[in-house]
């Protein structure tokens, strides 16, 4: 399969690519590297991005920003950055994707575990986690010509937790969320949530 994979290089996105590319086609896309480059807050960057790729048979979305931080303390800003790109950015990638999806292809968008779980300052974060999941339920009902939609929400990833500072313990491995992904390209799911950790090895 050709396969479109939006946040390459991101943790979790270098791993999806990596777990993928000894069977598929990948096209590697990011902010500023890849094959191609796309800006998820503006819709005519991804109608160029599909323009430019033409037919494919999966898009993996491991993308999209949103801000975290106190309640009172989140702006209007802040929120409608995280709106423009976790939520609209990876909704737009279906709407404008799904004309050079082929049949029977498939999205894959992320959300995350504050979705379900929130936890002090994810005010932003879950809401927005919270309306992809929504979208892609309503998406997938819709999606034409055999055409799959589903998300896949991680834990926390080992490699974050890492870079916070953390104990990587408590997350999960970037390498072993990227099995849900897979998943959801090459199985025949539709309509749901992929709970990275049902995934894990």
């Amino acid at each position: 399969m050709k396969i479109v994979i939006i946040g390459a290089s991101g943790t979790i996105g270098a791993e999806v690519v990596k777990a993928l590319s000894a069977q598929h086609e990948i096209v590697q896309v990011g902010r500023s590297s890849g094959d191609y480059q796309v800006d998820l807050m503006a819709k005519e960057s991804i109608k160029a991005l599909f323009e430019a790729i033409g037919d494919c048979d999966a898009v993996v979305s491991a993308a999209g920003q949103a801000k975290f931080g106190p309640l009172e303390a989140l702006s209007d800003e802040d929120f409608q950055f995280s709106l423009n790109s976790k939520l609209m950015g990876q909704v737009n990638l279906v709407r404008a994707g799904l004309p050079y999806v082929r049949d029977n292809g498939s999205f894959t968008l992320t959300t995350g575990i504050l979705a379900q779980t929130p936890m002090p300052g994810s005010a932003a974060i879950s809401l927005v986690n919270a309306g992809v999941e929504g979208f892609m339920r309503a998406a997938a009902l819709e999606a034409p010509r055999g055409i799959r939609v589903n998300v896949v929400s991680p834990p926390w990833v080992s490699e974050t937790l890492v870079a916070m500072g953390q104990d990587g313990a408590g997350g999960l491995p970037a390498a072993e969320v990227a099995r849900a992904y897979v998943e959801s390209v090459e199985g025949q799911r539709t309509g749901e949530v992929l709970e990275a950790q049902q995934f894990a090895g």
